[in-house]
């Protein structure tokens, strides 16, 4: 995922537009279920029929940018007093129920790990209008005024095609352009259709924020992507070949690291989002610090998540007010709690979801502190 620096050189009415030839359905099919359900596969095959000038398969081109600069950090959005950035949105009344449901959830992840809040637009006078055009694409930072970002309703309304979008507004690329690309990839130009080449384009002076190369950034083409040869990766990690490139359901650490970073959110999160794992409190077995606010995430690709807290010893107090251990089932705070603010000792019973997703809030004071807690997760199905 990089930040909007660098340039692209005008190629006739509109800058760096690359994308004037449509994908043949050829190219646009994936020859197994994990390739499909990549993010900027679904993002590609959605935007096939598009009119739209698009740079790198989804981000629109304007006449009024000549470069995918951003002087002055004009185009990103601005902070409040209060370390949050608020970026208002109007969202089309053509979506159904659940799809809204989709958005919310997908902007509630970037609430929950960092410090960008999606707000819906009251008086703003910048703001994202979320429609469904032909399409997924998204505008690149802002860009002032109304600016339109399209989730078609047939295609684009999944979790990380909409993060991905949404990220592109916030002041992203995608991950490939990045300057230091060859040290990780390696682009097989040789099945690279000649109208395609300038989607595989590096940014020489790319502001990398000093943060690793994600290959599973939700900002990352897929190993295939705009490969005109059946079969055959446009895209190959080296030095090891078999590493997944692409993301399939959502923000990845590195994702949200490197928001944090841009924005100067202080946020202490992680993403968890293999079938199984564990997480414990920093520093455990050894005391934790004092005023910690740490979530971590829990998104398992499918069934539900099914928690089991293995050690806990947190300071005690009345009602848990100055250390404790909270769990939601979902995505933020504003979730269902499954266990509410907990202390001392005495393990948890275990936890099941109510679906894929899972949040785990640890929060301490400046008094005494203990070894804090342990857990595991998995995937069951109840």
């Amino acid at each position: 995922m990089e930040v909007l620096v660098g340039s692209i050189q005008s190629q006739g009415m509109y800058p760096g537009y690359s994308h004037r030839r449509r994908m043949s359905e050829r190219e646009l099919d994936t020859k197994s279920d994990s390739q499909e359900k990549a993010v900027f596969n679904r993002i590609l095959k959605a935007n096939k029929d598009s009119s739209q000038f698009l740079l790198e398969g989804d981000i629109v081109a304007t006449r009024s940018r000549s470069a995918m600069g951003c002087p002055s950090n004009s185009c990103f959005w601005p902070q409040a007093s209060d370390g949050i950035v608020h970026v208002p949105y109007v969202l089309s009344s053509d979506y159904d129920e659940d799809k809204k449901k989709t958005i919310a959830e997908a902007m509630a992840e970037f609430e929950t790990l960092t410090c960008i809040h999606f707000v819906e637009r009251k008086t703003e006078k910048d703001y994202l209008d979320i429609k469904s055009e032909k399409g997924c694409w998204s505008y690149y930072g802002k860009i002032g005024g109304a600016q339109t970002l399209s989730l078609m309703k047939q295609g684009c309304i999944w979790k990380g095609v909409i993060q991905h979008e949404l990220d592109h507004a916030l002041g992203f690329l995608h991950e490939h352009t990045r300057s230091d690309r060859d040290n990780y990839v390696k682009i097989m130009w040789q099945y690279i259709h000649p109208s395609h080449v300038d989607n595989f384009k590096k940014y020489s002076d790319s502001n990398n924020l000093d943060l690793p190369y994600d290959y599973s950034s939700v900002m990352h083409y897929s190993a295939h992507t705009f490969s005109n040869t059946s079969g055959k990766a446009t895209i190959v990690a080296i030095p090891d070949a078999s590493v997944p490139i692409g993301k399939k359901n959502g923000l990845s650490n590195l994702d949200v690291a490197k928001i944090n970073k841009l924005y100067k959110c202080n946020r202490c999160s992680t993403v968890l989002d293999k079938p199984s794992g564990s997480l414990n409190s920093l520093n455990y077995p050894s005391k934790y610090s004092d005023n910690i606010n740490c979530v971590w995430l829990i998104r398992i690709p499918s069934k539900q998540v099914f928690l089991q807290f293995e050690a806990l010893d947190l300071q005690s107090s009345k009602d848990c007010q100055a250390d404790y251990i909270k769990v939601y089932d979902g995505v933020s705070k504003s979730s269902k709690v499954l266990l509410d603010k907990t202390c001392g000792s005495n393990l948890p019973v275990n936890l099941t979801a109510s679906g894929t997703t899972m949040l785990i809030e640890f929060v301490t004071d400046s008094t005494e502190t203990g070894t804090g807690f342990q857990a595991s997760y998995t995937s069951v199905r109840v």
